[in-house]
């Protein structure tokens, strides 16, 4: 299946297979996905701690750097879908809702060039 098919729908599928051909279920409750998660969120932020930020973009540009952001990234790609199968939860409808409100929040004529403000 290229890239172009495979969707979230696909990897949690995959996942749930790759969870359940090993008894591992009983492990992923959502306390203990959300820990796994933030730990793998962790491992990623640390590859950039102490990288100026005007040059963190050449700096995983190519290179074991990126391989290493990339497989941190999908680590926790991994949790966040193993934690919306286990909560029922759709990934892709929550995020196109959540777009849907920043969009309003933030409409392009008022906001063009500047970074939001979270209140």
């Amino acid at each position: 299946m290229t890239n172009d098919a495979y969707t979230v729908a696909h990897l949690e599928a995959d996942l749930r297979t790759f969870r359940d051909e090993r008894d591992w279920a009983k492990f992923h409750d959502p306390k203990s996905l959300v820990l796994a998660l933030v730990g793998e969120g962790g491992e990623l932020a640390e590859l950039f701690q102490w990288i100026p930020a005007d040059e963190a973009q050449a700096e995983f540009s190519a290179g074991r750097r990126r391989e290493r952001a990339a497989e941190e990234m999908a680590d926790v790609l991994i949790y966040l879908v193993n934690l919306a199968d286990v909560l029922g939860i759709d990934l892709v409808t929550s995020a196109r809702e959540k777009m849907r409100v920043a969009r309003e929040r933030f409409p392009v004529e008022r906001h063009r060039g500047t970074a939001p403000v979270k209140t």
